[in-house]
């Protein structure tokens, strides 16, 4: 097969998997490679999905945060996962940048799962400090947050 033929065959495969839901340009290539294809065809074919417009990492970042916050996840959470999936610290931060009343998503949050009550007691505090840490929100907020046991 041709290098022309391959770039072309790896471009169609990468349309499809854009096609079902926004990619990074590493999720991109992890899948491809997996696949069998040479890292530098795969290079050329995202390089032209790129210039195309069908590539946009920001379009993907935009789209993923919008659907981490309605699902109630806090910014470290939501950043860790979009590093892991290859994206700019400088991208990251412009897209968190945009939910910024954290605050108040975390007063939401807790509210929603927890009622506007205060725990019972050290446990009960403990537990729900935990819950929206693992969410992803930051300890000094879960702090400013949460009141303390009756």
């Amino acid at each position: 097969m041709s290098e022309r033929d391959l770039v072309a065959e790896i471009k169609v495969l990468a349309l499809g998997l854009l096609a079902r839901r926004e990619h990074t340009r590493l999720e991109l290539v992890r899948k491809l490679a997996a696949k069998g294809y040479r890292h530098e065809a795969i290079d050329v074919a995202l390089d032209r999905l790129v210039q195309s417009g069908a590539l946009d990492e920001s379009r993907f970042a935009s789209a993923y945060v919008d659907e981490r916050v309605r699902g109630g996840f806090g910014p470290l959470r939501i950043r860790a996962e979009l590093e892991a999936r290859g994206l700019s610290d400088a991208l990251i931060e412009t897209h968190l940048s945009q939910h910024a009343d954290w605050e108040a998503r975390l007063a939401q949050l807790h509210d929603r799962r927890f009622g506007d009550t205060r725990p019972r007691d050290r446990a009960e505090y403990a537990r729900r400090g935990r819950f929206l840490e693992q969410r992803g929100f930051p300890a000094e907020m879960i702090r400013r947050r949460l009141p303390g046991p009756e």
